[in-house]
């Protein structure tokens, strides 16, 4: 098992560049060339540390910050693994961290195929509920919910 730990206060530009490396590596055929909303999302980190209601863990190695879960025991929040380390084992273990914390439901892209097709071999499923995403172009996420 790998060492997770709490992410701290000082952290939030870490989880920002986190989250924009591993976006722009699995979702560039989502977002193509749009900016990636650097000050929208850094304020977001910010806002999630400070919340007493949010879980949030990382790994780290010699580079910086190599995953990260966030949860707030009732939804899985935030997954992200650094795309070198892409199929080691992290995703799988920052999920379950967050499921064994309560986590029954998330958000993903309806474009996301490999994330939904991991949560589904994870046994999740879509609810059936949709939103819009938060950042440019917009495109729609689906809820999955535990069994």
């Amino acid at each position: 098992m790998t060492a997770w730990r709490p992410a701290t206060a000082d952290e939030a530009v870490a989880l920002r560049d986190l989250e924009r490396a591993a976006s722009r590596a699995g979702l560039a055929h989502v977002f193509g060339d749009l900016p990636y909303p650097d000050d929208d999302v850094l304020a977001r980190w910010v806002l999630l540390l400070d919340d007493p209601g949010v879980t949030i863990e990382v790994v780290e190695d010699d580079g910086g910050l190599v995953a990260l879960t966030a949860h707030d025991g009732a939804t899985l929040r935030h997954l992200a693994v650094r795309p070198d380390r892409w199929g080691g084992g992290l995703g799988r273990e920052g999920f379950e961290r967050a499921r064994a914390a309560g986590a029954r439901r998330l958000w993903v892209l309806a474009d996301n195929d490999r994330a939904r097709t991991r949560y589904a071999a994870w046994g999740w499923h879509p609810s059936g509920t949709t939103q819009e995403c938060p950042w440019p172009p917009y495109p729609t996420e689906v809820e999955y919910v535990a069994p």
